[in-house]
This record gives structure tokens, sequence and C-alpha cells, in this order.
């Protein structure tokens, strides 16, 4: 995408707003991006017969839950990377988002690249600041107060089940460091656990399709999305301001142990057990 591709040129007749609320409302992230398109097998048998985003945390469905907390937050479209029984995603949201604009990306090749891939395949349907969420987070709305600005990422203090992607932040609050796996320090005092929530201005986000773009090129489609960012991060191409999510209020979930203490934090109406059994509908709307 050039610059010529994203320039829009200034109202005549419009002042610049110098009212820091009018401003923030300017800004304010309306569109989602779900990365929806992987197999879920740490949560077999759940996922044998439904998507991951569709099991069910306190008797509603991880996505039921992410539509719910997006439309509090007054989000009008909702970007949708499918791929495994994408079928049974786009007949749920049929079903639930009545109010809500939805586009969907398919990914085809989704059991053999990683989160990358999906994202990078989402470029398309991207010209607008957005906000990016994998398929296996569980919060509260209110958790989303402080990402409807670009360029936030939202952290979390590291408990003893956590692992994955950790960050470091300077006496600001800005992420200085990214990491991808390993092992956390749990004593070091400004390493935090990434939430994998992140709010990405237009500007950050056409630098990320470019390196993206770099990386497909080369063929490293079973890549995170994550190295990415860890390498612009310490390049300082790619800031974000760090936006604390309280630990008791939300939670990833990647196998069955997660979802058992998920159930913990969000009220449970029906047995964990419980699957959706959805039929798969053609595919439609996609990129």
């Amino acid at each position: 995408m050039s610059i010529s591709d994203t320039f829009v040129p200034p109202f005549r007749n419009r002042p610049y707003p110098s009212d820091p609320r009018q401003i923030a409302q300017e800004t304010r992230v309306t569109t989602a991006l779900l990365l929806a398109a992987g197999t879920g097998t740490r949560l077999q048998p759940l996922t044998l017969d439904a998507p991951k985003c569709l099991t069910e945390v306190g008797g509603i469905p991880i996505l039921e839950r992410l539509i719910n907390n997006l439309r509090i937050q007054g989000f009008k479209r909702l970007v949708v990377v499918i791929g495994y029984l994408g079928g049974c995603i786009q007949e749920f949201l049929e079903q639930h988002t009545n109010d809500m604009r939805i586009d969907y990306v398919l990914n085809p090749d989704y059991r053999i690249t990683n989160n990358i891939f999906s994202l990078w395949l989402a470029r398309k349907q991207i010209h607008e600041p957005f906000l990016l969420i994998e398929s296996d987070l569980v919060f509260e709305a209110c958790m989303l107060d402080d990402m409807l600005q670009p360029d936030k990422m939202a952290i979390s203090r590291i408990l003893p089940w956590m692992n994955g992607t950790t960050v470091e932040l300077d006496s600001q609050g800005c992420v200085t460091a990214f990491r991808r796996g390993g092992d956390m320090n749990h004593t070091t005092a400004r390493q935090y656990k990434s939430v994998n929530l992140y709010s990405l201005s237009l500007s950050s986000w056409n630098k990320i399709e470019k390196r993206l773009h770099r990386y497909i090129v080369e063929g490293r489609l079973g890549e995170y999305y994550e190295v990415v960012f860890s390498e612009m991060i310490a390049e300082k191409t790619l800031s974000f301001d760090a936006i604390f999510f309280d630990t008791n209020r939300w939670y990833e979930i990647d196998t069955m142990a997660d979802l058992q203490e998920a159930e913990k934090l969000f009220t449970q109406s029906r047995p964990i057990s419980s699957r959706l059994q959805r039929g798969i509908k053609p595919a439609a709307n996609l990129a």
C-alpha cells in the first residue's frame, strides 16, 4: 500500500479539534480483526466438531462474549479470518451480529501456516485503525476502556500458569522489549505477560504490513506475528503504550486445564463439556 492510498486531504471548512475529548472520539477504534483460523488441537475433543472460538466458558461461547464486549464498546465492524470449520463461525455470527458489519477472510492453508499468515491475508480488508484479537481470549468488556485509542497493547502481571509472549516496559509504560516463548522471569519487576490484544493505528499497520510481506515472500509462514512485532520494537519502528489488564478479568484458553481455570473466573451456567453442534454453510463475503 502506498502513501497516496491512505492520504486523506483535510476538510477546508473543518477546524482542527482542540478539545482532547473530541480528538479521542475521532480517533476511537471501531473496527476489530479476529484471527480464528486455527484448529485448536489442544482443546480436543471440544474442537473436533466446533472451532475454538465457539468453545463455551461459563456456558457462553468465547465468540459471543467477544461480540457482546465489542457492541458495548461501540464497535461497528468485525473482520474475521476463518479456516478450520469456518462455516460454523459464519453461521454463528449471522445469528448474533445483525447490528455490526462482518467481513470474512479465508485462510485456506490454516493447517500448515501460523497466525502471521492469517494476519497478512487480512491486509486487503484493513484500511483503518483496528483492534487485533486472538480467538482464545475471554475478558470483561470494561477491560477495553483504555484500548480504544491506537497503538495500545494489553498486558498483565505474570502469574504461575502463564506462558508465551512477555514484554518489558520503560518507566513511562512503553513497551521496550518483546519476547516470544521461553521461560518467564517472575521476579523481573518490569516483565509482563502479553494478553495478545493490540490496537493499531493505520500508520503502524502500514509498517507492519510491509514487514509481514517480507516474511511471506521468504516463505516463513509458520512464524507468529509476534516475531515481527518483536523485531520492529527492537528497531524502534513500532511502539505500544501498555494497558494493564486485571488478572482476574481475563484468561487465555489453550488447553482443557485453561478452560477449567477460566470457568472459575466466569460464571458457569452450563457444563464445560457441552459443545455447539453446528452445520457448515458455504463461505460468503470472503476477501
